[in-house]
């Protein structure tokens, strides 16, 4: 299994969405906060992401990610005073400045722990030569936002899942000596996540997960510790819970099926740590709205 796709897949709570907008003179647009990741796109011209940190200056090509939808400013200067809401926005075909702006939505309760360790604001610069992929995907969204093409949407669609995986890659390529991006390029390690991963409701002793990765069980608890912030048990009853969380939420599967899917003999053991996990019983978060 792919832990990275995974970690996406149980955060998701709907489609993402994107707007391409050209700009001239003084602009100077407010984002709200919201439930989900952030990004824009400088695809010509210069600006500035103001946020409570320090202003980022945005060159043309530059991405920017906001894995938990922080508000935020996109100005012409860095001086954000002035700003209006990004919903009063108006194409200006004169302007010099092309932003690509877009979200997705995601449910913070269940975040894993992997898109939580990025910071809140990921920058990355365009480099020549760097991160190719996801330039690539960057000129072909921008080039299909405002196109009229048949297939436009399943384009886009397709286009915003990859520019979210892009840019998670570009920044873990940027970081290798950070945890999770030192987690899944350590062969040991990586193997592990993936068992969890593919089998959560598997009887995992923490023996038996060390002697599927060829690690002694001191060695793997130390390192997996140190490198996700979670123990290798610990983080097992992490992801069933919120495995379950997105098969309550995403699907009619009666509770026992579920139950079983994530390693839980019965509903009602099942249920005691999903209400221990969420403060809810798994029935009242399946009918409660989308976080």
């Amino acid at each position: 299994m792919d832990v990275l796709s995974d970690a996406i897949a149980v955060m998701r709570t709907g489609e993402p969405s994107s707007n391409r907008l050209r700009v001239g003179g003084e602009w100077c647009y407010r984002f709200a906060p919201y439930a989900g990741a952030g990004f824009h796109v400088v695809l010509r011209g210069t600006g500035w992401l103001l946020t409570e940190d320090e202003p980022v200056q945005l060159s043309p090509g530059d991405a920017v990610l906001l894995p938990r939808g922080a508000t935020h400013v996109l100005s012409a200067t860095p001086d954000g005073r002035r700003a209006v809401p990004f919903e009063t926005a108006v194409d200006d075909p004169a302007g010099g400045t092309d932003l690509l702006c877009g979200k997705y939505r995601f449910d913070h309760s269940r975040a894993h722990f992997l898109v939580e360790s990025l910071p809140d604001v990921v920058h990355l610069p365009a480099r020549v030569g760097e991160h190719t992929e996801l330039r690539t995907a960057i000129t072909l969204l921008g080039g299909e936002v405002h196109g009229s093409r048949p297939g436009r949407d399943a384009a886009v669609a397709g286009l915003l899942d990859l520019l979210l995986v892009y840019l998670v890659r570009a920044w873990f390529a940027d970081h290798p000596q950070a945890g999770w991006p030192k987690a899944l390029q350590d062969p040991e390690i990586a193997a592990a996540l993936q068992a969890l991963h593919a089998d959560p409701a598997r009887a995992w002793r923490l023996e038996d997960l060390a002697a599927e990765v060829g690690l002694s069980r001191a060695t793997l608890a130390r390192r997996f510790t140190a490198l996700t912030g979670r123990a290798p048990m610990a983080y097992l009853a992490w992801w069933r819970m919120a495995t379950a969380a997105r098969l309550l939420r995403d699907g009619d599967r009666a509770l026992p099926a579920i139950a079983r899917q994530v390693g839980y003999g019965s509903p009602y053991a099942f249920s005691h740590a999903f209400k221990r996990h969420f403060g809810v019983a798994p029935g009242q978060y399946r009918l409660s709205p989308a976080a």
